[in-house]
C-alpha cells in the first residue's frame, strides 16, 4: 500500500510530524506488548495461584491507549479500510478527491473526540474515578489518548492538504 502522503517528498513541517506519529505508533506498539505481557503473566500466575491483580484494567487501559496511538499512523498512511473495489476505474483525480473527502471526515471526527475527550479528562479527574482495583486514577489513559487525538488532527490536515493538492493537479505528484 502506498503512502498517502510521502514524508521524505514534503516539507520539514510534514517530515517532523510523520516522524511524531511514527514513534507515536511506537508507543502504542509497546503499551500492546505490555497489554500481552500482563496476561501472559497474570495466566502464568493463575495456574500456581498467584494472578496478577487488576489485570483487566491493565488490559483495559492499555489496549484503549494502544488503540487510540495507532490511527494517526493510519491516518498518514491511507491505512482505513477502504471499498477499492468501487473506485478501481475511477480517475486519480476522483480518488484523490475522494480520499480529500476522507480526510475531511477524519478531521471533523478527531476534532469532536479531541473536544469531547478533553472535558472526559477533567470530569475523570476533577471527581476522582479510579479503577477498582489498582486505585489508577480513570485521567491517566486519557492524556496519552488526547496526544494521540491531537496527533490525528494535525495528520488529518495534512492529508488534506495533499489529497486537495491532488485533486487538483490531476493526481500527478510535482
Amino acid at each position: 500500500m502506498s503512502l498517502s502522503v510521502d514524508p521524505s517528498q514534503s516539507e520539514p513541517k510534514s517530515q517532523i510530524l510523520s516522524r511524531l506519529v511514527h514513534l507515536w505508533a511506537m508507543f502504542g506498539g509497546v503499551a500492546l506488548f505490555f497489554v500481552v505481557a500482563v496476561n501472559f503473566l497474570s495466566s502464568l500466575g493463575a495456574m500456581f495461584g498467584y494472578p496478577i491483580p487488576g489485570d483487566l484494567e491493565l488490559t483495559e487501559m492499555g489496549v484503549a491507549i494502544a488503540a487510540f496511538a495507532f490511527l494517526p499512523f493510519c491516518q498518514l498512511h491511507g491505512a482505513n479500510v477502504t471499498a477499492d473495489i468501487f473506485t478501481a476505474k475511477a480517475s486519480p483525480r476522483l480518488i484523490a478527491a475522494l480520499k480529500a473527502f476522507a480526510s475531511m471526515v477524519a478531521l471533523a471526527f478527531s476534532l469532536i473526540l479531541l473536544w469531547r475527550m478533553s472535558f472526559g479528562l477533567l470530569d475523570q479527574y476533577r471527581y476522582g474515578y479510579t479503577t477498582s482495583i489498582l486505585r489508577l486514577p480513570h485521567w491517566l489513559a486519557f492524556v496519552p489518548i488526547l496526544i494521540s487525538l491531537s496527533l490525528l488532527v494535525a495528520t488529518s490536515m495534512l492529508t488534506l492538504r495533499h489529497s486537495l493538492h491532488e485533486a487538483k493537479t490531476g493526481g500527478a505528484n510535482d
